[in-house]
């Protein structure tokens, strides 16, 4: 079948995982897109953390599948014109470049305007223009701690943590999609492009939104009564960090399992709903506490919270986070076993629905990566090899109208 995206040409001017991340979603749904890349050189991450000496790593095959890949150097006079020549036939430019530097390529928003006024610029920086950060190089962990993530996350006795979740990066490349989508729909009405830009610094506040909420009720009440430190610690002027509770109202916490001592993974996530906090005590063996005045209410278990979960840990001793969360999950409990990386790539149910997807890349063979996030009902994406450096030189310039003269004139003159 056609896909929602065929006929839709990008051009990928990007590196790393932010925009590579956005442009991969946009080739697997139909989509083409031409990933422009240094000759010779290419994205960054086809060299970082290889698992395989001179193979393409691991990091770039899972930000690239289904993209065609094109060498050329910009920096030359055919370089540049070749450039200009895609972007006059595409409708989406994409780029993740440091502050300035499509500018100082020549590539302003006014001149990609003028060799395409149809065409949809989308941008991801670190910070947002008007930001006093905004010359700030901005990486994965940078984007966490301006956006108000690191702060928030960790326990209250010790320092910031990074969140292993990419929402500098690749939570700003699904923002950007969005973006592009609305864009490419308004253009439907009016025959205009857009400039479409994104800060990491905004895609990550855009997930603490229910933190900057919690500043606003404690600088209004003085404290919080969902987070651990309620009610016998102290609060302070901001958000604290909150450990592993679940920040929504409803106390969970990261419980152990039978077996923690050797496996580090050994645990569930348990959160105690208040709508369903008879079934629970029933669950974990205290029936009596539905009705106890000391845990009935909410209000009434939260000043002793953990004393309350180390009864359910003496629960779960015995029982593996499997057979915990098969046990529990008949009490309409929300719980989930904390799934390693190891378990999550051979789980049964996460190749079944395509989010864990075994793709063939070319020279190197089998390997995983992660799958479309999105289901829909009509297709599937069909994930298939990201390009080799420079795979589709030849073929791109070919419909760009070059003859292989040319093409091989470009290559004496290192334009590809």
């Amino acid at each position: 079948m056609t896909l929602p995206l065929s006929g839709i040409k990008v051009i990928d001017f990007t590196g790393v995982q932010s925009g590579p991340s956005c442009t991969q979603l946009m080739a697997w749904y139909g989509a083409d897109v031409i990933k422009v890349e240094r000759p010779g050189v290419g994205d960054v991450t086809r060299r970082q953390l290889r698992d395989i000496p001179e193979l393409d790593a691991l990091y770039f095959t899972m930000l690239n599948a289904n993209k065609r890949s094109v060498e050329l150097n910009t920096k030359t006079p055919e370089g540049e014109k070749i450039m200009e020549q895609l972007i006059r036939e595409s409708d989406v430019l994409v780029e993740n470049f440091h502050p300035g530097a499509m500018d100082h390529m020549g590539l302003t928003w006014e001149r990609i305007q003028e060799i395409n006024p149809r065409i949809i610029f989308g941008s991801i920086k670190g910070f947002d223009d008007v930001s006093r950060y905004a010359d700030i190089k901005a990486y994965e962990n940078v984007a966490q701690a301006a956006g108000g993530a690191l702060s928030t996350t960790g326990f209250w006795d010790g320092p910031p943590t990074v969140s292993a979740a990419a929402l500098g990066d690749s939570n700003t490349g699904n923002h950007l999609l969005i973006g592009l989508l609305t864009a490419l729909l308004g253009r439907e009405r009016t025959g205009k492009g857009q400039r479409v830009t994104i800060s990491m610094q905004d895609s990550v506040l855009n997930l603490c939104r229910v933190k900057l909420r919690d500043q606003q009720r404690l600088e209004k009440v003085g404290y919080l009564e969902e987070y651990p430190q309620y009610p016998n610690g102290k609060f302070g002027d901001a958000v604290p960090r909150g450990g592993n509770a679940g920040g929504g109202g409803q106390p969970g916490w990261v419980l152990k399992c039978k077996g923690w001592e050797t496996d580090p993974n050994a645990y569930v996530y348990f959160t105690i709903q208040e709508q369903n906090w008879e079934a629970t005590a029933k669950a974990i063996g205290h029936p009596e506490w539905a009705t106890d005045p000391k845990y009935a209410t909410a209000e009434a278990r939260q000043p002793h919270i953990f004393d309350i979960f180390a009864e359910i840990e003496k629960y779960l001793s015995t029982k593996t986070k499997f057979e915990a969360v098969e046990e529990l999950r008949k009490f309409d409990i929300p719980i989930a076993p904390v799934l390693s990386m190891k378990e999550i790539a051979v789980d049964p149910d996460l190749r079944a629905s395509g989010t864990v997807v075994e793709m063939d890349q070319k020279l190197r063979g089998k390997c995983l990566t992660v799958g479309s996030p999105i289901k829909f009902s009509d297709f599937t994406p069909d994930i298939k090899s990201a390009p080799l450096l420079g795979e589709h030189t030849e073929e791109v310039l070919g419909q760009l109208g070059y003859t292989a003269e040319q093409i091989a004139d470009f290559r004496a003159k290192k334009v590809i």
